[in-house]
């Protein structure tokens, strides 16, 4: 989805997409990185402070209802206020089919690179709550944020505590200067292949369903990449979403087909954690 500078007006859209892709027969839905908001991160002000919000609070209690009206399993991403004290965090909720906050994840890895338009270390703490895997009706599922995909750690830390998909709520894309000028069509290019093949491989490397849910349009000096897609053990994108348009996939993962790639690639099995 695309993202406005009106949070109503985003959880609105957003409950639209929960419930469309319910319809159409979804069980697990993920909403993108922050999507209360624009990605505010570009820049370093204290205003925007005030997006946070408790967990639980307002927001949780109607991902929560919707969570229960469409009889989905949830995960949301939200900018959270830890109040005592005061501490902010990049974070995770997840909410059952009957409504329940079932579990929190906080992004592990805070990306500090203002140039490029990612000062999220200004804003967000590290995560202080692991890896957690939530065992739900559908399947098995943990949700790592953003930055988090590109280190192999984190998939492979859940996929060994028995997740079965990993869900990856994202902001990213490449800079966009003032005049309307972009980052080099080739280098660009390259970094966005980078980003989809270094997701294909923790589904590779650990055996797993991997779902990576981008936001689209450009906002202030980002033009974000979207291409959201489902990956299976294999690797194999079972459906990409467009690079600038809104869209809901709903996926068929099969989940045997886990217990079948790791028959023949048994990678997890045969580690050497005698020396690593």
């Amino acid at each position: 989805m695309s993202c406005t500078e009106h949070q109503e007006e985003n959880l609105s859209k957003a409950a639209a997409g929960v419930t469309a892709a319910a319809a159409q027969g979804a069980q697990i839905v993920c909403l993108s990185e922050l999507f209360r908001s624009r990605y505010f991160c570009q820049t370093e002000d204290k205003r925007f402070f005030a997006l946070a919000e408790s967990i639980p609070g307002p927001t949780t209690e109607q991902l929560s209802q919707l969570a229960k009206k469409n009889k989905v399993v949830l995960i949301a991403s939200l900018f959270e206020k830890d109040v005592s004290p005061p501490l902010y965090y990049n974070t995770n909720v997840f909410f059952d089919e009957r409504g329940e906050m079932v579990g929190k994840y906080r992004k592990l890895h805070i990306p500090d690179d203002l140039k490029n338009h990612y000062g999220e270390a200004y804003y967000f703490q590290p995560g202080n709550l692991g890896l957690p895997v939530i065992e739900t009706r559908y399947g098995k599922i943990g949700a790592l944020v953003c930055w988090d995909q590109w280190y192999p750690e984190g998939a492979r830390q859940l996929a060994l505590k028995g997740a079965e998909i990993i869900f990856y709520p994202t902001a990213i894309g490449y800079p966009v200067d003032g005049r309307g000028g972009v980052t080099p069509p080739s280098l660009n290019q390259a970094e966005h292949e980078a980003w989809q093949t270094i997701q294909k491989s923790h589904a590779i490397a650990n055996g797993v369903f991997v779902a990576a849910v981008n936001r689209v349009g450009v906002e202030d000096h980002l033009n974000f990449w979207g291409t959201s897609f489902v990956a299976d053990p294999l690797g194999r994108v079972l459906q990409k979403a467009s690079e600038d348009k809104e869209e809901t996939l709903v996926v068929d993962c099969d989940l045997g087909l886990i217990d079948e790639v790791r028959a023949d690639w048994p990678f997890l099995q045969c580690r050497r954690v005698d020396v690593y």
